[in-house]
């Protein structure tokens, strides 16, 4: 029995081996006006090896598909529940039946964790969820016990990086934020007393994109930053710093062995001057270098599970913290690739398979258009923009390329493709035409979307976000160049 018991443990590894990485967990994102449908996404994660997903709502397609799937999976509670299920034991076991008992039983689903609200501490946000954060907590924890879930399925709270600081500047000196502190710590102790885990968002990016003075080079991880010495231990990257800056926060608070998952941490593709494909691919290439090699921090050296922010862009996000908060993913919102990463042992990303698209058609402007009167033009563009996806015609953006007529074409194209190519979709007071030839221009591609109707899967809200007032402010900004003839 024991020579058979070692015989599988090295199948096993073997396996795994020659698979290449296994364990991969990321984000699922779902503010999209043409989500991939549910079951598309699940074998997407299946076949690039994600046996872990963190969904940010309980969203019944999501749920439905990944039961039976094989992947765990972490379902998020959003920030506005938080005070329904702090005031109502009843509201939070209803929460529990419907969107976490229901899912078990009836799909099997493999819900492993509960996520209480989404950075609700976060400095921008005040102190509007600092009195629902924990009483949620304690709700949901509660609602579980009570359905028989207790053991099964754990609670988390995923809190950002600024609920830490350190008066040092070293990872050393790591504590958390005074204004906030005996509440954090109120709730590591009651996650750690129901054996959950911490889960905590880092942000390479952010850190960069934040402060022009910030070393670049830091960012990344391949060793060509200028250190930062904290002791014996030498950073060479904010990562691992930021990391070990929780770390020591928590021993300094008596939390030294508290299990912490690392719940987002990616970098985007466009619209902001470090938001790009080299860039990503060189920061998440980087990560999951690390990740395959089993890589912790100088502090933790047993790696944490870590969620990749994002698997597929999101067109219906707001963009109020950046353009760039729609252009996270590693795949286009297709599915489709966007750039390379090895996964290990040589295995590359496989796109999304089975989806289905609109006609091979696009809306332009008309080369028989005029622009005598800038402000229908104007009216016209804005009006594009209000509804669809305009984020990547901005300056610095993939398709700030593009001369003054191709960016108006792209406005009116993004509205056309998201109202379903609809008829009257392009038709901008007279200045628009559908067109079969496709008028993208590398780096920037002209979407078609995809046909949610073949798919037959509805969409309860197929209008975007609106960043209106930045979005009309490059559509006033396309307007003027086309008047007056540049760029």
């Amino acid at each position: 029995m024991g020579e058979f018991r070692l015989f599988w443990l090295l199948f096993v590894w073997v396996l795994g081996i020659e698979r290449g990485v296994s364990g991969l967990a990321c984000n699922w994102g779902l503010q999209s006006t043409h989500p991939l449908p549910p079951n598309i996404v699940v074998k997407l994660l299946k076949d690039n090896g994600f046996d872990k997903v963190k969904l940010f709502e309980a969203d019944p397609g999501a749920l439905k598909a990944l039961g039976k799937s094989g992947i765990q999976v972490m379902v998020g509670i959003p920030n506005n529940m938080l005070a329904s299920l702090a005031g109502s034991a009843g509201n939070a076991e209803a929460w529990v039946q419907q969107n976490v008992s229901n899912y078990v039983s009836k799909y099997g689903t493999d819900i492993r964790f509960v996520a209480i609200g989404n950075e609700p501490f976060l400095h921008s946000y005040k102190d509007m969820f600092t009195q629902t954060t924990l009483p949620a907590l304690q709700n949901i924890q509660a609602a579980l016990g009570k359905a028989g879930l207790g053991k099964k399925v754990k609670t988390t709270v995923p809190l950002n990086a600024d609920v830490y600081q350190t008066d040092s500047g070293l990872p050393s000196g790591g504590d958390f934020r005074p204004d906030i502190r005996d509440l954090v710590l109120k709730i590591i102790k009651f996650i750690q007393d129901n054996g959950g885990i911490l889960t905590i968002n880092i942000y390479p990016f952010l850190s960069l994109q934040a402060d022009p003075n910030f070393p670049k080079e830091f960012a990344f991880f391949n060793n060509t930053a200028n250190p930062v010495v904290d002791g014996p231990i030498v950073y060479t990257n904010v990562y691992d710093a930021n990391f070990d800056t929780l770390i020591s926060a928590l021993e300094k608070n008596g939390f030294g062995q508290m299990p912490v998952v690392i719940g987002e941490v990616g970098w985007p593709t466009d619209c902001d001057p470090n938001a790009n494909i080299d860039n990503a691919h060189r920061f998440n290439q980087g990560l999951l270098d690390r990740i395959i090699r089993g890589q912790g921090t100088p502090k933790r050296r047993a790696p944490p599970d870590v969620y990749i922010f994002s698997l597929i862009d999101e067109d219906n996000k707001s963009v109020e913290p950046g353009n760039f908060e729609r252009h996270w993913g590693i795949f286009n919102y297709d599915g489709s690739i966007k750039y390379p990463l090895d996964l290990g042992k040589g295995k590359a990303l496989t796109p999304a398979k089975g989806v289905k698209y609109l006609a091979r058609q696009w809306c332009v402007l008309s080369p028989s258009a005029g622009v005598s009167d800038p402000n229908a033009l104007a009216q016209s563009i804005s009006q594009a923009c209000q509804y669809a996806d305009c984020t990547s015609i901005g300056p610095g953006s993939s398709c700030s390329n593009l001369d003054p007529q191709r960016n108006a074409s792209y406005a009116f194209n993004m509205y056309y493709q998201t109202m379903d190519q609809r008829k009257d979709a392009c038709s901008f007071n007279n200045l628009s035409m559908v067109t079969t030839v496709d008028p993208s221009q590398p780096p920037c591609r002209f979407e078609i979307m995809i046909d949610i109707g073949k798919h037959e899967l509805s969409v309860s809200n197929k209008v975007p976000a609106a960043g209106f007032g930045s979005l009309l402010l490059v559509s006033l900004m396309l307007v003027l160049g086309l008047a007056n003839g540049v760029h």
